[in-house]
């Protein structure tokens, strides 16, 4: 694992809001703003931002925690910006601070983790269940 970050370094993400990034369940649409579960989905993937450039050839992150305070709506076509921020960095354990904003407007924030493990291992894992 690459030692490349520090607490306090941020990463940013944009996503627009799609149909498919709507609240929908098996029973239907729900209404038509960002559904907590994409935003969570989201957020992983800011801090995973970091885990990209953490990780070695021969590992992979993977996710340990999520925590979603969704504050407002978001609805189709806008755009909501995501900023992940380095909280701490423990052995190979990663976690980040989000905060997802339209325009001014909060959106959300909460915290999120990913580890970093050796492919060869995640596979033993895997393979296990």
């Amino acid at each position: 694992m690459l030692d490349k970050f520090k607490p306090g370094d941020t990463k940013t993400f944009e996503r627009v809001v799609t149909k498919a990034d709507c609240a929908m369940f098996d029973s239907g649409p729900v209404h038509p703003v960002y559904a907590t579960f994409a935003l969570a989905r989201d957020a992983e993937w800011c801090c995973r931002l970091f885990v990209l450039e953490m990780k070695e050839e021969d590992e992979e992150g993977i996710g340990t925690m999520i925590s979603v305070n969704h504050v407002s709506p978001a609805p189709e076509d806008v755009v909501v910006l995501f900023t992940a921020t380095v909280k701490s960095l423990r052995g190979n354990e990663i976690i980040c601070s989000y905060v997802a904003y339209c325009g001014e407007r909060l959106v959300a924030s909460g915290e999120t983790g990913q580890k970093i493990l050796k492919k060869e291992k995640l596979e033993t894992l895997f393979r296990a269940l």
